[in-house]
């Protein structure tokens, strides 16, 4: 699930709804809040599409993880892409995000604590932004079925300042794991 050193590589949120996140020196964040500042926090749904179908939802998309390892994937196909680009608020490097269950817990520095809830949808902004883009993070498995690799969505149980450079530890939960599933 880690690799020999799994790290925040960068941090980022964004007051509007916007799809790309500026990158800040550090992140706070809050239990069952999510990114302080940042417009997708909260304990209800945020996402504008999924506030029109039931406002009053719990958010278990508080907080957006996505592994810099797609970004690398991206960006030798040819799209113009970075840390932050594709609206995570934390970018990771050396964790296998998409392996992890569903309820693996991850520890960000010395004290956030966010519990992995689902798969980031990728969706039809990741072509306004760049064409073809949305079809590049996805693909298949052996068997042929969808992959989903726009990262990972969480709560937060425990708040604390997150920075680049942080260390992340994992917690997986007790057998038997559920794969993530889209949130």
């Amino acid at each position: 699930m880690t690799g020999p050193a799994a790290t925040v590589l960068l941090v980022s949120l964004a007051r509007g709804h916007h799809f790309t996140k500026p990158a800040a020196l550090q992140i706070e964040l809050k239990a069952d809040h999510g990114v302080i500042g940042d417009a997708h926090a909260g304990t209800t749904v945020k996402h504008r599409s999924r506030v029109m179908r039931d406002p009053t939802a719990p958010n278990l998309r508080q907080i957006h993880l996505l592994h810099s390892e797609l970004l690398d994937e991206l960006q030798a196909a040819g799209f113009d892409v970075g840390w932050g680009t594709l609206g995570e608020n934390v970018t990771t490097r050396g964790v296998d995000l998409l392996g992890l269950p569903q309820g693996a817990r991850l520890r960000l520095g010395a004290e956030a604590l966010v519990e992995v809830t689902g798969l980031r949808n990728p969706c039809i902004q990741l072509d306004r932004y760049q064409d073809g883009l949305m079809q590049a993070t996805l693909g298949r498995d052996e068997q042929g079925r969808l992959i989903r690799k726009a990262g990972i969505m969480g709560i937060v149980l425990a708040g604390g300042s997150v920075y680049p450079g942080d260390a992340i530890t994992i917690t997986l939960p007790p057998l038997p794991h559920r794969p993530l599933v889209p949130v």
